[in-house]
């Protein structure tokens, strides 16, 4: 079963005071191309993500995104009481200085002396560090990969289907093609003894083993049995790659390479109207599926 590199997966989680949101994309790609954007404080969990993501999949720009927030209402306050002290010593000293001048001043509430920059110690910029989401979030990473799997499998199914009938259409028109080949063969035959005859009427003294021997050149040149045979052997191998499981994104696109270059052939060779139409929808039909290959992994 081919696999298609077109995928995406997303996955969200809680712990006490911490939350994650996972998100994974994949596109096609010659090779693979793994983009991690993790936040600050979470480098360590690079080399685990890239180790758990190139073990199940083999080929495809892949983006890989992590969110991460704290819930800062939910740890304990922290309290710089260093600076508190220098704070409340500071309160004293405008306190006295106030009555010293004859003025009475409220005395600030707890509230308003927590306030104070400084005071309570909070950092709700930076996110938790490794060493406290690294578990939690590393323990719903094969999950988000198994989505992940899952959905390029999907889509390898859908693809699969697209290919097999696309390769139906190849060995129906290869088919036809024969078929023409052979029904034009005794035309091509009299056409050619005809020709014979005109050469001797206009030229006697013509080697006629010569000219017999060119004709036969042209008519080995204008067969199209080899090109049809190669076609039909393609069509069988390009099955058993998307019957197999390993990655065939790259061995379909050269096959298809192949289709295209027998087509061509059929083409050049093509000595009627008729054979030229099947050549050409030939042609269509293997563009349209090297389209589609270019999303398998």
């Amino acid at each position: 079963m081919i696999l298609s590199m077109t995928a995406f997966a997303a996955r969200a989680g809680t712990t006490p005071g911490l939350s994650w949101g996972w998100e994974m994309r994949g596109v096609n790609g010659r090779g693979l191309d793994l983009r991690l954007r993790l936040p600050d404080g979470c480098e360590a969990m690079e080399g685990p993500v890239r180790a758990a993501i190139t073990a199940v999949v083999a080929r495809g720009n892949v983006t890989l995104t992590l969110r991460v927030q704290r819930d800062v209402t939910a740890q304990p306050l922290a309290i710089d009481t260093a600076h508190l002290d220098r704070v409340l010593d500071g309160l004293q000293q405008v306190s006295a200085r106030a009555s010293a001048l004859g003025l009475t001043l409220a005395p600030p509430t707890a509230a308003e002396v927590l306030a104070m920059r400084g005071v309570v110690l909070t950092d709700t910029a930076a996110p938790a560090g490794q060493d406290q989401i690294g578990p939690p979030v590393l323990a719903d990473l094969p999950a988000l990969l198994a989505d992940f799997v899952a959905t390029r499998a999907q889509e390898g199914r859908a693809l699969a289907a697209v290919l097999t009938a696309q390769l139906d259409q190849i060995a129906a028109l290869a088919g036809q093609a024969r078929a023409e080949a052979h029904s034009r063969r005794d035309d091509s035959r009299l056409a050619l003894r005809a020709a014979l005859r005109r050469v001797f009427e206009d030229v006697p003294e013509a080697d006629e083993a010569r000219i017999a021997q060119e004709l036969a050149l042209i008519a080995v040149k204008s067969d199209i049995t080899e090109e049809l045979d190669r076609l039909d052997a393609h069509v069988a191998a390009a099955r058993a790659l998307i019957a197999d499981e390993k990655p065939a994104g790259r061995r379909l696109d050269f096959l298809a390479q192949e289709f295209n270059r027998e087509a061509n052939t059929l083409c050049s060779k093509a000595q009627s109207v008729d054979l030229t139409r099947i050549g050409l929808d030939l042609k269509a039909v293997i563009d349209q599926m090297r389209e589609q290959i270019q999303n398998v992994e």
